[in-house]
């Protein structure tokens, strides 16, 4: 299966255009096939060129929120210089979600943005997270933004509906039709050693070596629409070579799914 990779698991490589260039060579050396810009500098020149360099088109952003609301025109502009049809917003700020009025009025703003780029030929994709899970009167935001915000995609991200406490092949049966963009992102429990003792916590893992069903996952949102699956480990920056971690996921990709 080809997949690409968001580039906000390897952040720490992209601060100068060098960085981001040797990055790119890297990572189409290692099979992958397509990229979703974030976390390094916006410059929508330099996205162009090294897509175009080491052939890994682009098919998802990250964007600012700001830039999203208020900004909608330049950065699918922006979007155009590099090819890119879908724009993704990484997250609400957390005091938004947990404010019900607040939630609520952001989330129309953004389905007001994503309209404004459907009419202009783009998609907008909302990444969520765990806390999209949590309720308002019984109801989840994520529910809340699937009843009432129809013009907003989303980005199905695997260990965060692990976390957030649901199945996540199954999960994506509410998703069908709007989530053609995926993060397959693997989940597994370490032991964290402190003064105070032991603790197993939830921890991110390249794919394939968590505990996680891939071939599931991956089946299910085929049948859900799914068309471009992106591998993000959001701590490989934390490890001496994170461009071994993502070499893994790839490698697990290529072999198993």
């Amino acid at each position: 299966m080809n997949a690409g990779i968001n580039l906000f698991s390897l952040r720490k490589l992209l601060g100068s255009e060098e960085g981001f260039l040797s990055t790119l060579r890297a990572l189409a050396n290692m099979g992958y096939s397509y990229l979703q810009i974030s976390g390094a500098p916006w410059n929508a020149a330099l996205f162009a060129k090294g897509s175009k360099e080491y052939g890994l088109p682009v098919y998802l952003t990250h964007a600012p929120m700001d830039r999203i609301l208020n900004d909608t025109d330049a950065l699918m502009k922006e979007h155009e210089l590099f090819g890119c049809g879908n724009i993704g917003l990484g997250m609400m700020p957390v005091e938004t979600v947990i404010d019900e009025s607040a939630c609520k009025a952001c989330i129309e703003r953004l389905n007001g943005a994503a309209e404004r780029m459907k009419r202009n030929g783009f998609t907008f994709f909302y990444h969520h997270h765990h806390f999209e899970f949590f309720r308002h009167n019984g109801e989840t935001v994520f529910e809340y933004m699937l009843k009432n915000a129809p013009s907003i995609n989303f980005t199905a991200d695997s260990y965060w509906l692990q976390y957030g406490g649901v199945t996540p092949e199954s999960y994506f049966k509410k998703l069908r039709g709007r989530t053609a963009c995926v993060h397959l992102k693997d989940y597994r429990i370490v032991c964290e050693q402190s003064d105070t003792g032991a603790r197993l916590k939830p921890a991110f893992a390249p794919v394939g070596c968590g505990s996680l069903d891939f071939a599931a996952i991956v089946k299910a949102a085929k049948k859900a629409g799914a068309k471009y699956f992106f591998v993000e480990q959001d701590d490989a920056c934390d490890y001496p070579d994170p461009l071994a971690q993502a070499e893994k996921s790839i490698r697990y990709i290529k072999e198993n799914l």
